[in-house]
């Protein structure tokens, strides 16, 4: 079967990836390995590597691991990359440890940033770290892109700097940096970088490094789409449409009198009605010409005469510059750190031009007086076609973690195994991007929301390869997905519309009459892959947008009927529209409709399988009764949530900035725009969290207090229509979560011994989720307690829930 060809805007808007001519180096061929030591170099006759990359992950040969991507993708065009992984950061030593690179370091965080990656929603320390070998903490610094950067500098000052991955893509602009607790400035004038990619960058790095090898100045390249780089001024043949402020003043008039007459109205302003003016003046000329007939016409009063402007024919009443020579100032750096209303209106237009078929170019300032420069961010990349997605999952890839992180016996399962590794092990991606839009992910703002879809064939080769080549395969794909289980091929159903859109969200508020929500061809690869000789089982293990699955209810019959392992995990968030309006989030009616479905189809099926829902806690615009009214909710419906997830401000996501400013810049920002409930200090994100974890008997202690002061104390009590019990039971203040190396210990009293308890059991019949008491699910690895882990890292990106 032949992959379908693109006919869309962005098909024919970029060279494919393909065309260009391989550097000399290709001579050399394909690495087993990248090498990561001069003696791997040595092995593979390379006296010296073109491009040196380096991360902050452990280098895992896999294509869900961007510095693999990257690396493969460079070396298929001809050039020779070495990879520095997790370098002790303290000197510059470990970054000459392949030679000084030919073209250019290339340099990312690695699949997480890093400051997310190090700490929890409440600014924690993690002990573990799942792109580690032996899930080990503390392998990379907070802010690792700036670090490595500043180290790759010091060791060869005249080598470029391309920065890249989710890092940096998150800090392209000044940015609220929610751990330090203000507005940072761009990531590109902190690390001192030549050029920073955003998004996924194949496109963007391919054309650089033949661009750099051909000789020409990194200065001078500046013309590249998804790329920001510093510049002094706007170059001569660019429009600058100014947006630094807001609320520009206009015209002010009184409000009119509807009681006063035409005449009087302009006598109260001072004047005269005109039409009066005009009546006298025509019956005195009458008057004065038959006075004076025959008299002479006074020579100097002539007719006026319009004539239309010739520089604005057939373009309207205003000349709008085209949109490819277009930049927008936003407000300067220091403008968005001390005013949050600013902030919000920055934040707002960066998110209005993120569409690659209309977006224009953004410059903002840093800086003031000799210090003066511009971060100048280009439009985003061209999303990758079917074709160009399928050359990138199909190059060389090891489809493991590099052999320096074998244990004793060779093997990477032992005390060596790298978690994020371990959960994509048997897992295949098989699409890019996400139009869903919500406000507190990452997703989008880093792979767009065009949805970058790789052929049937190209998918079915690679569980092919997994079932023949990947050691300890049992038969069993643990995910056949993405960043969203089903937008597999759903798009826009017209070029034109989708190039010219700039909506934040195709479902949003309800799904868009424009959007093409047919899950054929999804059901047909779940159904070719599941066909394949050696395949047992496969399961869907990425999050599902419900409230798409329901538009083909033979989408959701055939994924519960085969694809569903005991448990599957959809997000409605919240039941509250308060803080759904401000997620750009699905009423939980959708949720109650999709469970309906799910419910109904598992019973066709004879098995017994359970809706894992995921929720928000201390969202912008969540109030403390709309978290009492969720766990109302919750009980109602037998829900005991053991993983619970705060809401984490990650850099650039639009509830970041509502976060910061208490504005909401999903709609245009005023000095009096509307304000936004924000959830601030450890005590009220720590009753938000409580309401979640309402049966945890430590909570219950807080829990009564807030519902004493918000006149609620109807929900304490012993019976079951009760939240909280009166009663107290003997407990140690602290649980352990489903990561338990980040649970947060018991207090230990000086001179009492902490108490013991036993594991509450689940009572036979209770509905539990996500949490705990669910069976165990098989993912093909061998093991229980993986599958019992329903989160963790996903390729490439901070977790979206949805």
């Amino acid at each position: 079967m032949n992959a379908p060809v693109d006919v869309s805007f962005f098909a024919r808007a970029a060279k494919p990836l393909t065309s260009y001519r391989k550097y000399w180096a290709a001579r050399f061929g394909t690495a087993k390995f990248l090498p990561t030591t001069r003696k791997e170099m040595e092995a593979l006759g390379w006296d010296s590597c073109d491009i040196i990359v380096v991360t902050g992950d452990a280098y895992v040969d896999h294509p869900s691991f961007g510095m693999s991507v990257i690396g493969r993708m460079l070396e298929a065009q001809g050039f020779r990359v070495g990879i520095i992984a997790q370098p002790d950061w303290q000197s510059a030593e470990p970054f000459m440890a392949l030679g000084k690179p030919n073209l250019f370091f290339g340099v990312t965080a690695g699949n997480m940033d890093s400051m997310i990656n190090r700490y929890t929603a409440d600014r924690k320390i993690r002990s573990d770290d799942a792109y580690t070998p032996g899930d080990v903490g503390g392998s990379r610094p907070d802010r690792a892109a700036i670090v490595y950067s500043q180290r790759c500098k010091e060791a060869w000052n005249d080598v470029p700097i391309i920065l890249g991955g989710i890092e940096g893509s998150l800090r392209r602009i000044a940015h609220y940096d929610y751990w330090s607790d203000k507005v940072r400035r761009s990531i590109v004038v902190d690390s001192k970088c030549d050029l920073l990619l955003y998004g996924n960058a194949e496109r963007a790095i391919v054309e650089i490094a033949h661009r750099l090898a051909a000789k020409e100045p990194v200065q001078q390249i500046t013309d590249v789409r998804g790329t920001a780089f510093v510049r002094r001024e706007t170059p001569e043949g660019w429009f600058e449409i100014d947006s630094t402020s807001v609320d520009e003043p206009g015209r002010v008039e009184a409000h009119v009198n509807p009681y006063l007459m035409v005449s009087d109205q302009a006598k109260a302003n001072g004047a005269t009605c005109a039409k009066e003016e005009e009546a006298e003046a025509v019956a005195k000329a009458a008057e004065a010409a038959g006075s004076a007939a025959g008299s002479v016409v006074n020579p100097a009063i002539k007719p006026l005469n319009f004539v239309p402007n010739p520089a604005l024919q057939g373009r309207g009443k205003t000349k709008v510059p085209p949109r490819e020579r277009s930049v927008i100032r936003l407000p300067a750096y220091e403008q968005v750190r001390s005013d949050p209303v600013l902030y919000a209106h920055a934040n707002r237009v960066l998110h209005l031009e993120t569409n690659p078929g209309n977006a224009r170019a953004l410059v903002q300032a840093h800086g003031e007086g000799t210090t003066a420069r511009d971060v100048w961010i280009n439009p985003p990349p061209i999303p990758l076609t079917t074709a160009e997605m399928d050359h990138v999952f199909d190059l060389p890839y090891a489809r493991s973690p590099h052999p320096r992180y074998a244990d004793e016996n060779g093997s990477h399962d032992g005390a060596t195994k790298i978690p994020a590794w371990e959960m994509i092990r048997f897992s295949v991606n098989i699409m890019r991007g996400c139009f869903g839009g919500c406000t507190f992910c990452s997703i989008t703002e880093h792979e767009g929301r065009i949805i970058q879809s790789r052929s049937e064939d190209s998918i079915i080769k690679e569980v092919e390869a997994i079932r023949d080549s990947v050691k300890g395969f049992t038969g069993t794909i643990s995910d056949l997905g993405g960043p969203t289980a089903n937008m597999y091929r759903i798009g826009c159903k017209s070029p034109e519309i989708e190039a010219a859109c700039r909506k934040p969200s195709c479902v949003y508020p309800g799904i868009c009459q424009n959007l093409n929500t047919n899950h054929d061809p999804l059901i047909k690869i779940y159904r070719r892959a599941r066909a394949l000789k050696g395949i047992k089982k496969i399961l869907i293990g990425s999050g599902l947008r419900y409230d798409l699955a329901v538009q083909s209810p033979e989408y959701v019959k055939e994924l519960v009927q085969h694809h569903v392992g005991g448990y599957l995990k959809i997000a409605p968030e919240h039941t509250e529209q308060g803080p759904l309006t401000k997620m750009m989030k699905p009423g939980i009616g959708s949720y109650d409709k999709f469970k309906q479905m799910f419910e109904k189809y598992s019973a066709e099926a004879g098995k017994k399988q359970y809706l894992i829902p995921y929720f928000i806690a201390a969202h912008p615009g969540t109030s403390d009764e709309d978290m009492m009214n969720l766990a109302i909710w919750l009980k109602k419906n037998g829900f005991r949530a053991d993983q619970v997830q705060t809401f984490y401000p990650s850099p650039m996501a639009t509830a970041t900035a509502m976060y910061h400013s208490n504005r909401n810049p999903l709609r245009k920002i005023t000095r009096e725009s509307e304000t936004v409930d924000i959830v601030r200090g450890d005590k009220r994100r720590r009753l938000h969290k409580a309401f979640l974890r309402y049966h945890d008997a430590n909570n219950w202690p807080l829990l009564r207090e807030a519902l004493k002061s918000m006149g609620r104390a109807d929900l304490i009590g012993n019976g079951k229509h009760h939240l909280i019990p009166t009663w107290q039971p003997l407990t140690d203040g602290g649980y352990t979560s489903a990561r338990r190396k980040n649970s947060t210990a018991a207090p230990v009293a000086a001179k009492a011994a902490p108490v013991k308890l036993a594991p509450v059991k689940p009572s036979k019949g209770r509905i539990l989720t996500q949490h705990t008491g669910l069976p165990p699910r098989d993912n093909g690895s061998g093991t229980g307690s993986a599958a019992r882990k329903p989160s963790g890292p996903v390729r490439g990106n901070i977790r979206k829930p949805r």
